[in-house]
């Protein structure tokens, strides 16, 4: 039995990918959000918004629309589930001041998901102190259940760890080729989310970095045009130099 068939990853009808981690039905849906439907919670991890106005201060101008684009996939997530909760799982904003930065456009987006749905700020390395004018509540990491939801993975095996952080991305063989492609990674105790954030990049799941966070052979679900995909460790390959 191949990993993915062992840890029972099963396509959804609306493109997501239905997994078990820690014994709680979950599902990725295509976005890179994580749906717990039995807690009715929406996961999104590393959304860094005002990125692109942080890099503008320093005179690298990128594109100023990163915030708008990332709130609204937000926003259409969670039109689509409707979750009573909406948690961010860390590095929601690119730092201190990023909040201060925004549009008031955005801000009123936020305020609106926070009408909708119960806002909670896990704190990141980035923003250790979430702005008290969001609305919403912040914490260091919350439990439910057998599941706790944290920023940076512990640095050896934790069942039942929902974290995010180091932004996995997975370069899959093909029969063309390979392509590289944001993922979930997990061994079905623990899980590592992809980043949410429109301008976030990745790190190959492949990195010394995930050394040792998996005591069984990990499987990625990797996030493509409308559908998410499970691959196996074999399949995965190093990134270009």
């Amino acid at each position: 039995m191949s990993p993915v068939e062992a840890l029972g990853l099963r396509p959804a009808a609306d493109g997501g990918l239905d997994l078990v981690l820690a014994g709680e039905a979950v599902r990725l849906l295509p976005s890179g959000a994580l749906l717990l439907s039995a807690r009715s919670t929406l996961v999104v991890a590393d959304l860094h918004l005002e990125k692109g106005s942080a890099f503008a201060g320093r005179g690298q101008l990128l594109p100023p629309l990163d915030t708008r684009e990332t709130l609204r996939r937000v926003a259409a997530d969670a039109a689509a589930q409707a979750p009573a909760r909406i948690l961010f799982l860390g590095d929601a904003f690119h730092d201190r001041e990023a909040s201060r930065r925004m549009s008031e456009a955005d801000r009123q987006a936020l305020e609106a998901l926070g009408r909708a749905a119960e806002l909670v700020w896990i704190t990141g390395n980035h923003d250790p102190e979430p702005d008290r004018e969001l609305p919403g509540e912040a914490a260091d990491e919350v439990r439910l259940g057998d599941l706790v939801l944290r920023h940076e993975p512990l640095p050896a095996p934790a069942p039942g760890e929902i974290a995010g952080h180091l932004h996995p991305c997975a370069r899959i063989a093909t029969p063309r080729g390979s392509v590289r492609r944001r993922c979930l990674v997990t061994d079905g105790e623990r899980a590592i989310l992809p980043a949410y954030g429109a301008f976030t990049g990745g790190l190959n799941v492949l990195d010394p970095a995930f050394s040792g966070l998996f005591r069984k052979s990990p499987v990625v679900a990797a996030l493509g045009d409308s559908r998410v995909h499970a691959a196996g460790i074999r399949s995965l390959r190093p990134d270009r130099r």
